[in-house]
């Protein structure tokens, strides 16, 4: 995996979940609390995502084959799907069903200075996890705000394991919550709502990853800045002398794929015209280096034409010919 697969947040996000479930379950087992029971099952399913991660990044890596011409870059977007499933089945739901089953059948809370110092330690070491992915993403984030970041970023790896690492420092405090006021009332239900919070709060954030997962696993552009480079460097002003329209599609974080119509003079040769699309496609992939794929057309330029707009039927998702137009 590439340094902006953020591997290196993924690995720490990785040893503090493993080290931190452990730590859950063993309070859970001496307090029998609910919260502690819900959170040890999210640091599991947690642990799962990062190893899930792990794996999509390795398989990422493969060769193209004749079957799978443009590579495997998607097996990113795949797995970091697969997280949000987890994250939603497992660890969301399975809290809301614990935390519904506290509250209708509670039970006294026993050893309650184990889940406090667990849930301490936890805080701790989820909030060095969570700066390891803040000061990995700063380096690709730019002035873009977090939002954004999460949004637009064409590396899943980086924005997933920083939703994770927040919706787990907010659900230990909620638990700390539940567990403090279970302790103060002398009632557990509080301890139950607490799971039922975290549970929600899981399932809030694996829609998210949902969402933004689902648009690059259907297929992204280029970013207004890549497409402003690229379209700056095809045109040389001699042989090349307009972008007629262009599309640009993520193969993978760091694999892009080119296509475009381009202007030539009607008098070039047919050799003038293949030097200026090797030197223009050299030209892209100085600017854009992700660029891997790039097909150019040579066209004449037609105002007229161009005055009628788009073919729509010509567009990738236009409207299919009707088989008695043929």
């Amino acid at each position: 995996m590439s340094a902006s697969g953020g591997t290196k947040a993924i690995v720490a996000a990785l040893g503090a979940n493993l080290a931190i479930a452990v730590a859950k379950f063993v309070a859970f087992l001496f307090s029998g609390s609910s919260s502690m029971l819900a959170e040890s099952v999210h640091s599991v399913a947690d642990s799962g995502n990062q190893a899930l991660l792990l794996v999509g990044g390795k398989k990422a890596k493969r060769e193209a084959t004749p079957e799978h011409p443009f590579g495997y870059g998607r097996e990113r977007y795949i797995y970091a799907f697969l997280v949000s499933i987890v994250l939603f089945s497992v660890g969301g739901m399975f809290a809301l069903y614990e935390g519904y089953e506290k509250i209708k059948h509670p039970h006294e809370l026993e050893h309650w200075y184990w889940p406090v110092g667990v849930l301490v330690f936890a805080i701790i070491a989820e909030g060095f996890s969570f700066r390891t992915a803040i000061k990995e993403s700063n380096t690709l984030r730019g002035r873009r705000s977090w939002k954004e970041f999460v949004r637009h970023a064409k590396a899943p790896e980086l924005p997933v394991v920083l939703l994770e690492d927040l919706g787990a420092l907010v659900g230990l405090v909620l638990a700390l919550g539940g567990v403090g006021l279970a302790l103060l009332t002398g009632d557990s239900v509080w301890d139950g709502i607490g799971t039922l919070c975290i549970g929600i709060l899981l399932i809030m954030i694996a829609l998210v990853l949902a969402a933004e997962t689902k648009s690059l696993l259907l297929g992204e552009s280029a970013g207004a800045e890549e497409r402003q480079k690229i379209e700056a460097a095809v045109v040389d002003g001699d042989t090349v002398t307009r972008i007629i329209h262009m599309r640009t599609l993520h193969l993978g974080p760091e694999e892009l794929l080119v296509a475009a119509k381009i202007a030539v003079q009607h008098d070039d040769t047919a050799t003038e015209i293949a030097a200026a699309i090797d030197a223009a496609e050299s030209r892209i992939r100085e600017a854009v280096p992700i660029a891997r794929v790039i097909y150019l057309e040579p066209d004449i330029y037609s105002e007229a034409e161009a005055a009628k707009g788009p073919d729509p039927e010509a567009s990738p998702g236009g409207p299919t010919p009707h088989p008695a137009d043929h």
